[in-house]
């Protein structure tokens, strides 16, 4: 049974409660690597409104590094949303079982890789700051990316601005009066399913928040290894899948 799961998770054929149950995981996943990111490198990383806004400011004040800085975090993620794409584009081609897992198992490669690049930021700042930083920024776009292709756009897992306005409309749907409108218009109507989706993705990621908060300041960069074992453990099926039809093959 758990072997069937993990597999339906990222499997190539997809339904709508495996992408909602990916999206719950992917969405604390992201929550704690953008907290935890946030405590290493004092920035957030997973959304590039604040990003791009800092850019604009810090132009128009003449702080060039920074502008520089700036590019640098919005071309990382823009290059993780591509190779995220082409990832999957690439397994697609091949028939592969593991099309979405494979950008899975690059983040959790990559989450272990910041945990490296944290464990010498006290000491070489200057070194490995940009580095940190691009790195979350090219994970956090891989993420969102992947989600967004295996979902159809339905599903957004590492920033919450988007998930907090379709609530507040579906909110407004539900607490909407119908009493004294025409008599046969069409009633305003929420959807509940979409409603209860958005508030479990909101609320993973404030527990993956907490999570990756906690551990980063108890436990340090060794909290990377849980939420690389999270991705694993998602991706992992279906690449084994694959492993064992080229054996059969062979």
């Amino acid at each position: 049974m758990p072997i069937h799961y993990l597999r339906s998770l990222t499997a190539r054929n997809r339904t709508v409660l495996a992408n909602r149950r990916l999206g719950l995981a992917l969405a604390f996943v992201a929550g704690a690597a953008n907290a935890g990111g946030f405590l290493a490198v004092g920035q957030y990383t997973s959304h590039m409104s604040g990003i791009v806004s800092a850019l604009a400011d810090n132009l128009a004040i003449g702080e060039t590094m920074l502008v520089v800085g700036g590019l640098s975090a919005l071309a990382a993620f823009l290059c993780g949303a591509a190779a995220s794409a082409m990832l999957i584009n690439w397994g697609r081609r091949r028939q592969a079982h593991s099309e979405y897992a494979m950008p899975l198992l690059l983040e959790a490669l990559l989450l272990l890789c910041f945990g490296l690049l944290g464990s010498n930021l006290e000491h070489h700042r200057v070194m490995f700051m940009p580095a940190t930083v691009g790195l979350l920024c090219f994970v956090m776009g891989l993420q969102n990316a992947m989600i967004t292709k295996i979902s159809k756009a339905e599903i957004r897992t590492t920033h919450v601005t988007g998930l907090v306005t379709d609530i507040g409309i579906e909110l407004g749907k539900l607490f909407y009066w119908n009493l004294g409108e025409a008599q046969g218009g069409e009633k305003v109507r929420a959807d509940r399913a979409r409603l209860r989706l958005l508030s479990s993705l909101l609320g993973m990621f404030l527990a993956g928040a907490l999570a990756g908060a906690f551990g980063f300041k108890y436990a340090g960069f060794v909290a990377t290894i849980p939420l690389a074992t999270i991705l694993v453990a998602l991706a992992v099926v279906p690449v084994l899948d694959d492993l064992r039809g080229r054996s059969a093959r062979a």
